[in-house]
């Protein structure tokens, strides 16, 4: 089978030691399958009672620390991890899945893919994610930036899994087309914009209603939960209502 970027991994059984370096796929696979995982990321805070050990960053990973969890498979994120840490592990005769969705049918096939690798039956809540999000939107449309960053600015450019969620939100991100996928444009070009809404997740950097929305005088804005709308994996299957609720309350 191959992964999201086209490579062919070759297990020569279904692997029994995984190890995680993507937040979002460690809920995925504790959730789905209890037990496989025997190594996580310091930033894996989800489920919140998973016990294995834990590799450092998604960054920078201690790499001698997944090898002594000796798995069969590594689970990556063409984004959030390097691809020389990927390279390493493979040459270390480690086999690594790498997925890269960038908008929800990517993000939804990619996991079925993946737990399918892992011979895990597809699970309930990945139907009930691609349940709750089958219906278009059919309210109104707002234009917004959408910051993930501050000191220095960086926001949402085009081709991004989060901005997908949004616009199926009806939020049109007004750097969509931008060629940079995180454009890092300086604070008077994001007020020249004239969004109609400022959205502010709580992570990568943690937003809040002090720290965010008064860069934006007189523009609404809205806080919103950071897994939600970056994560996939379970919490797909809430996503859609929590964040129109919030977003409502911009």
């Amino acid at each position: 089978m191959r992964d999201d970027l086209g490579t062919e991994v070759h297990l020569p059984a279904p692997p029994r030691r995984v190890v995680s370096l993507v937040p979002s796929l460690t809920e995925a696979v504790a959730v789905s399958a209890p037990g496989l995982l025997v190594a996580a990321t310091d930033y894996c805070t989800h489920p919140g009672d998973l016990d294995v050990p834990r590799v450092g960053g998604t960054r920078f990973p201690a790499l001698d620390g997944v090898l002594s969890a000796v798995p069969d498979l590594v689970l990556a994120n063409a984004e959030e991890n390097r691809r020389a840490d990927v390279e390493a592990l493979r040459a270390a005769g480690v086999p690594v899945w790498v997925t890269y969705p960038r908008t929800l049918p990517e993000a939804l096939a990619s996991l079925e893919r993946m737990l399918a690798r892992l011979d895990v039956p597809a699970p309930p809540w990945l139907s009930a994610a691609g349940a709750a999000w089958a219906r278009p939107w059919d309210g109104p449309v707002r234009r917004a930036v959408v910051p993930v960053w501050r000191r220095p600015w960086v926001v949402l450019g085009g081709d991004t899994f989060a901005g997908d969620l949004l616009r199926r939100l009806g939020v049109h991100n007004v750097y969509a087309d931008a060629a940079d996928r995180y454009p890092r444009p300086p604070l008077p070009e994001l007020l020249d914009r004239r969004p109609d809404l400022v959205v502010l997740p709580d992570e990568p950097y943690a937003f809040t209603v002090a720290d965010g929305p008064e860069a934006f005088p007189g523009v609404p804005y809205a806080l919103v939960s950071g897994r939600h709308l970056t994560w996939y994996g379970p919490s797909l299957a809430e996503a859609r209502t929590l964040l129109a609720t919030q977003l409502a309350a911009g």
